[in-house]
């Protein structure tokens, strides 16, 4: 060990690594010898039963957050940018030749980032107006749409829900000024509350807003405060996750710069505590229901998530744009990773992804087992049915292990997380883990 590590890492404090399970098997495995499953794949017609989405990655944004480990890129002017959407539109050309679409209709559609709302509106027109064209959005059930509230004014947003956004998603993340300006946020408080009273009077049928417990420099006061102010504007859904620290940020370019392998962030008890006292202050003052690890709910008959939960029961998604992920009739995929090869790659007729990676058929059985605990409750019947399996033996060992925990109560039909295992789910899930995947790097 260096001499410069100045602190030493207890059980609970955060360390670098990205600890949030987005995927399965691990991002880490996928290759660009994994290329050719995905083509064979796009070439084959689909099951009609399995729905298509279409991700839109949108990479631009005013500012770099410290925490931010997503392809983003601050220094487009809007000749690059008209471009970089052009691109993406000549993308869906390319795939609307091959079989996998099927005559399939879009089922859902998330525009993520970046900072989608970073367009101005008639970029998004543009934008819309031509995947449209493509891929009509006729029978879509749901759009997202990523935010930062400082992007936003009344002129855009009508533009947002023009172009058809059912679900806004505003990215928070914390009420407090000083807080945003420490991790590099570009808005402040002003804008998040002029933002989201402005979508609520254009009508938008649902607004999401999302926060991060544990920050740099979270105190239990100014997290108290986040709860108060959630409560205050009444979003029909919250989403919290826990502050995590991955390896390409500017978080970790100072620790290693410093020797340190300790996060200046909170640890992980203080996280889930925070985390538990917002969804049960939602709970018993704002007539929430907690939904999944990360999310609350108003009205759980009206606001959905479909983009989270069709994925979780693997549906095709075909993203676009730089370093998007998707996912093909069963192969996982991603796109270059940076601007100018994607957009060469596109320009030049080729296919812009980089890896990818076909899962076996018990990987496949892992990955939603997984992604559908994150949920809460579920049922062994669903993946008995679809997999040939009797899931609750398959998994029986990882099971047995949570529940002696405390953090699972399982049955013959279902398995029940626990409050406190629901805010570990993550942790948890590495138990279910194939042995060849765990103790790797994730990402």
């Amino acid at each position: 060990m260096s001499s410069s590590v100045i602190d030493s890492p207890k059980k609970n404090d955060t360390t670098v690594g990205n600890y949030f399970v987005s995927n399965y098997p691990p991002f880490s495995f996928w290759t660009p010898e994994g290329v050719t499953d995905l083509h064979d794949a796009m070439h084959l017609a689909p099951d009609p039963r399995t729905p298509l989405g279409l991700y839109v990655h949108i990479p631009f944004c005013r500012k770099r957050c410290h925490f931010c480990y997503f392809r983003v890129y601050t220094d487009k002017d809007a000749t690059a940018i008209r471009g970089y959407l052009q691109a993406a539109i000549k993308e869906l050309d390319h795939y609307m030749k091959m079989p996998f679409i099927g005559g399939r209709k879009l089922s859902f559609v998330y525009f993520g980032g970046g900072t989608p709302s970073y367009l101005s509106p008639n970029q998004l027109r543009e934008l819309t107006d031509g995947l449209k064209e493509r891929l009509p959005w006729d029978d879509v059930e749901e759009v997202t749409f990523e935010c930062e509230p400082g992007t936003l004014n009344e002129k855009k947003l009508e533009a947002i829900r023009e172009v058809g956004v059912t679900r806004l998603s505003l990215g928070v993340e914390n009420f407090n000024d000083h807080i945003l300006g420490i991790n590099g946020r570009a808005h402040r408080s002003k804008e998040i509350e002029k933002a989201y009273h402005a979508a609520r009077s254009i009508g938008f049928p649902q607004i999401n807003i999302d926060l991060i417990a544990g920050m740099l420099e979270e105190t239990e006061s100014n997290w108290q405060f986040n709860i108060d102010k959630t409560l205050e504007l009444k979003p029909d859904c919250v989403t919290i996750y826990q502050m995590e620290v991955p390896y390409n940020t500017t978080i970790y370019k100072e620790m290693k710069a410093q020797g340190k392998l300790v996060a200046p962030v909170a640890d992980w008890e203080t996280k889930r505590r925070w985390v538990r006292e917002a969804f049960g202050r939602f709970e018993s003052e704002g007539g929430y229901e907690v939904t999944s690890a990360y999310t609350a709910v108003r009205n759980k008959s009206r606001t959905t998530f479909i983009y989270r939960d069709r994925l979780w029961a693997g549906a095709d998604l075909l993203s676009l744009g730089v370093a998007s992920f998707g996912h093909i009739g069963g192969v996982h995929y991603q796109n270059q990773h940076d601007f100018e090869p994607y957009v060469q790659k596109i320009l030049a007729g080729e296919s812009p992804v980089y890896r990818a990676l076909k899962p076996s058929a018990e990987e496949k059985l892992v990955r939603e087992f997984i992604l559908q605990l994150k949920l809460g409750t579920l049922y062994f019947q669903y993946f008995d049915e679809k997999f040939g399996v009797v899931s609750r033996e398959v998994f029986s060992e990882p099971l047995n292990i949570i529940s002696a925990w405390g953090y699972a109560v399982v049955d013959t039909e279902k398995v029940v997380l626990s409050r406190d295992g629901l805010l570990q789910v993550d942790r948890l899930l590495q138990e279910f883990f194939l042995p060849q995947h765990r103790n790797v790097r994730y990402a």
